[in-house]
């Protein structure tokens, strides 16, 4: 697969001055990854560029950055050749294309459109029912929501493998595989060299905030997907149907997941608002930013749907929170959201290529 070349050719350029400089060496996976390389294919680039988290203490620390006659920027060039994997090796491809272009605005109509469908099909509900089930049935929900989530998964593991094979990953272990959930539940690059934080929104200042912020959003949504598959067993497995009391193991993890994820992307949004954007893909930004807004509302309607519980506005609040949550699967393998699946696979690419030279 070719990549365009104008990404791939500037990133190359900058990676090879790196590599001679190693003036910041300690400050992430990317720079011993590069260091241990003489010469960069387009998959060492592309794997580089998904080993990055775009904490920018690189550009800061750098010499060489503009005005000097290099005109380094190496985390904005290694964003662009990210955002560009993603959409290279994305199935179908035109829909990774479209949503950074125009991400707000799909986000928006299909989750209207999604809505006002749900709420058309609440003149199919159950005679009888409790909770959400008085105004939709379990079977209509299962019918709608089981490939919404499956099919995306899908299209995310054939793009998946596209990428594995351009970065020429081969067999790895299940230690390699950990090390990279360590690294990522740790957010560990965000945490910069020394554990003082990056300057994603601050020219002068460490700052832990993003990495907070990320990991606010990784757990409340590993939180939420922990709510639904618990309720998802004891539904099927020891016949407990919902609705389920507050007190309840899926209450529970889904409330506490919802508030984190309120707070993380709420916090994730104002920072990027903050920060430069021409250190980042300055062309992907409306698609980020509309993938942060669409996890948000998929964790604000759903608390305020608890909320409701009870009261009338649930017939208004239910359409609208599962029109959300409906658009952020489909979405999932063209938005940002599939950034998780490439970082992971890079980390763990990483730590076998490291295993491999201590060995």
């Amino acid at each position: 697969m070719q990549m365009q070349p104008d990404f791939i050719g500037e990133a190359r350029r900058q990676a090879e001055i790196c590599n001679a400089c190693r003036y910041c060496e300690g400050y992430c996976s990317v720079f011993p990854a590069l260091h241990s390389l003489r010469t960069f294919s387009d998959g060492d680039i592309t794997q580089l560029a998904n080993l990055c988290h775009n904490c920018r203490g690189c550009y800061y620390a750098c010499q060489y950055t503009a005005p000097h006659e290099f005109d380094l920027n190496l985390p904005g060039a290694l964003a662009e050749v990210r955002q560009e994997s993603w959409k290279l090796h994305a199935w179908p491809k035109g829909f990774a294309r479209l949503f950074d272009r125009s991400g707000v605005a799909m986000a928006a109509l299909m989750t209207v459109a999604f809505a006002l469908l749900f709420v058309l099909a609440q003149a199919l509900r159950p005679t009888s029912g409790e909770g959400f089930y008085a105004y939709m049935s379990h079977g209509l929900m299962v019918a709608i929501f089981l490939p919404a989530f499956v099919l995306p998964l899908a299209v995310l593991a054939v793009s998946l493998r596209n990428y594995w094979r351009t970065v020429g990953g081969g067999h790895v272990s299940p230690a390699d595989l950990w090390a990279a959930i360590v690294s990522a539940g740790k957010m560990r690059n965000l945490a910069g060299g020394h554990g003082d934080g990056c300057n994603f929104e601050d020219t002068d200042r460490f700052s832990n905030a993003r990495r907070h912020a990320h990991q606010a959003v990784l757990y409340g949504f590993l939180l939420c997907f922990a709510a639904t598959s618990t309720a998802t067993v004891m539904h099927y497995l020891f016949g407990m149907e919902a609705p389920y009391g507050f007190f309840s193991l899926p209450k529970l993890l889904g409330l506490s997941g919802g508030l984190l994820l309120c707070l993380g992307t709420g916090y994730m949004a104002a920072l990027k608002l903050k920060a430069d954007r021409n250190l980042g893909a300055a062309s992907a930004w409306g698609g980020e930013m509309a993938f942060v807004v669409l996890l948000f509302a998929v964790s604000a309607t759903g608390i305020a749907l608890y909320a409701a519980s009870g009261t009338g506005a649930v017939a208004l609040l239910l359409p609208l929170h599962l029109g959300t949550v409906l658009t952020f699967f489909l979405l999932t393998p063209y938005s940002k959201m599939a950034h998780g699946f490439y970082r992971m696979a890079a980390l763990t690419l990483e730590a076998h290529r490291r295993g491999s030279q201590v060995v």
